[in-house]
This record gives structure tokens, C-alpha cells and sequence, in this order.
């Protein structure tokens, strides 16, 4: 059975893999607040499960089984999320708290369980994708809002970050997934954005822009 300690190692390795299957100690040390040796303990733990292919000095290959295996515990935690949204009424900002607490239950049936429930979803309520049973994700071609020009209608699809002030912050400004944006202005000294929501004209920070991920319009 996998420990709390090593989910969470896992968890981290999900989300610093780059495209060539590699993290490095160092990533992850800083990534989990834990000092590098602690780290370098914890791979060699992994190396022997055939998670990770560990040299002293040199970035971590993660195998196929180290990919899978982390992202199953993102699974438990995006599954969480969409069911604390979806069926406990909790708004967005409310539930990465929740679910860190409740992705290290162990039971496979109790998340299988839940996935029925919803219904299968593909994507959790931050808009990232959901992976399956077997560790697969869906690849999105998105975009930072701040990578968008003047006059382009695109549609809000997920958020780079869940912090609560944040997703708070969307709130107010009824920004909310699905959302079409018109890019009316940028502003040349700072890069805000004037945009244009639900009929309803506001000012976008670069800080903002630059965490929403959007699509084109339909």
C-alpha cells in the first residue's frame, strides 16, 4: 500500500514532469518544502518500485508505472473536486482543501464509485482533465488569456492556479468556465486587458490573464 508520504511525492512528480519524462531533486525539494536529502531517500525508494530511474547527479526519468501511478493520486483529488461541486453544492474556491484530505483513501471502489456518480467527467471544476483508470489524461490545446489579442472571442476553460482568493476573485468578476471573452483593449504600459464578459465590460491585471487558460470561440 502506498503511504500519505509517497502520494505526495507522486502528486508533485505529476505535476513537474516535463516533456522528456524527467523532474529534478531539486524540483521536487522545493516543490514539497523537503530537504534534498529526504528527496534523494524517497527516489531510491521509488527507483526500486520502477517509478523513477535514479543516477546520483543527473534529472529523474519517470517510467511508465511512475507516470500512471501519479497520476492515479491526481485522479483521486480531481474526482473529489468535481464531486464536492457537482453533488455538495461547494463552490470552486472551496475544495482543494477538501480534496488533499480525501485523495489518500486507499479504497479503488469508493473513487470508482464516485466517477459513476458524475457520470464519467472528463474534466474536474478548475478545468483540468480527470485521468482514467489507467493513468491516460486528455490533452488540451489552451492558452494563457495574456497570449490573446485585441478582438479575439475565446472561451474560459481552466485556471492555472485553485487559490481561494484567486478563484474568489473569478467569482466577482463572473468569470466562470465556459464564459466567452472578447479582448476589447490592451493597455500598453502593464498589459491589462479590457474584456468584455456577459455583455459586461471589466479590467483584467496581466497577474490575472496570465493565469487563465482559454480556447477559441466556437
Amino acid at each position: 500500500m502506498i503511504s500519505l508520504s509517497e502520494e505526495n511525492y507522486l502528486k508533485a512528480i505529476f505535476h513537474l514532469i516535463n516533456e522528456e519524462n524527467t523532474v529534478t531533486i531539486n524540483e521536487i525539494s522545493k516543490l514539497l518544502d523537503v530537504k534534498m536529502p529526504s528527496v534523494n531517500n524517497m527516489m531510491k525508494k521509488f527507483a526500486d518500485r520502477n517509478w523513477v530511474v535514479y543516477e546520483s547527479y543527473k534529472p529523474l526519468k519517470i517510467t511508465d508505472s511512475g507516470k500512471k501511478q501519479a497520476a492515479l493520486i491526481v485522479r483521486k483529488h480531481r474526482l473529489t473536486e468535481m464531486f464536492l461541486v457537482e453533488k455538495m453544492n461547494f463552490g470552486w474556491e472551496n475544495v482543494h482543501e477538501i480534496a488533499e484530505q480525501l485523495e489518500h483513501i486507499h479504497s479503488e471502489t469508493f473513487f470508482d464509485k464516485m466517477d459513476e456518480i458524475l457520470n464519467y467527467p472528463k474534466f474536474d471544476p478548475h478545468g483540468e482533465p480527470i485521468p482514467d483508470k489507467e493513468g491516460n489524461i486528455i490533452a488540451q490545446d489552451l492558452k494563457k488569456l495574456s497570449e490573446c489579442s485585441i478582438g479575439q472571442k475565446v472561451i474560459f476553460t481552466a485556471v492555472t492556479i485553485t487559490d481561494d482568493d484567486f478563484l474568489t476573485f473569478l467569482n466577482i468578476k463572473n468569470l466562470e468556465l465556459g464564459k466567452e471573452i472578447e479582448i476589447l483593449e490592451i493597455e500598453k504600459f502593464d498589459k491589462s486587458m479590457t474584456v468584455m464578459i456577459s455583455d459586461t465590460s471589466t479590467i483584467l491585471s496581466k497577474i490575472v490573464c496570465d493565469k487563465i487558460l482559454v480556447k477559441g470561440s466556437l
